[in-house]
């Protein structure tokens, strides 16, 4: 391995970083609806518990509405029971095969206590893109070591490294400001 494969492979495990944490975030509720806020719940279908989107199409009826639209008559109200059990404080209404998640308005403090959810998950992501440097250097003075590199081929590699973290950094920090943003907006 050379120093441009670890520079290559950390590069790809922080992207792999960063795309988890947007998937962390899509989980986070803001004031607006998102059918991604659904995909953590699952619904007991003939006896095995499957995702929502495997049973039913969930899709957005307004801004602030999201329409989930069962493929079969009878799971109305395993999905209804299922999202009211979930943690995320929704409460569904059927109109018919139609099932309607109005999301209610999110009070100032609650904004406040999902922007800190944010800024957590943000905090998380940093660390992993910073544990993944770490891993990087120490395997670069392993190469130096081993007398497969040599010491200016390490500090130039810990640098490239460096810009990478602090790139990937950045973006994190952006996603953050763009989530709270967001949240906060009325």
């Amino acid at each position: 391995m050379t120093t441009a494969d670890i520079k290559m492979t950390t590069e790809a495990k922080m992207d792999q970083s960063i795309a988890a944490f947007m998937h962390n975030l899509t989980k986070i509720r803001t004031g607006r609806a998102n059918p991604a806020l659904l995909d953590s719940i699952h619904v007991d279908y003939y006896g095995s518990m499957v995702p929502l989107s495997q049973v039913a199409n969930v899709s957005l009826l307004d801004a602030r509405t999201i329409s989930i639209q069962p493929w079969e008559k009878g799971m109305g109200a395993k999905i209804e029971k299922a999202i009211r059990e979930s943690e995320l404080g929704l409460n569904p209404s059927s109109m018919g095969d139609l099932i309607r998640v109005p999301m209610p308005p999110m009070s100032e403090e609650r904004r406040k206590e999902m922007t800190k959810l944010v800024r957590h998950e943000g905090e998380n992501a940093k660390i992993a893109v910073r544990n993944l440097r770490r891993d990087a250097n120490e395997a670069v003075k392993k190469l130096v070591k081993e007398k497969l590199a040599s010491e200016d081929d390490q500090k130039r590699a810990e640098a490239d490294i460096q810009k990478v973290t602090d790139r990937h950094v950045i973006t994190i920090d952006q996603l953050v400001a763009g989530k709270e943003q967001e949240i906060m907006a009325v």
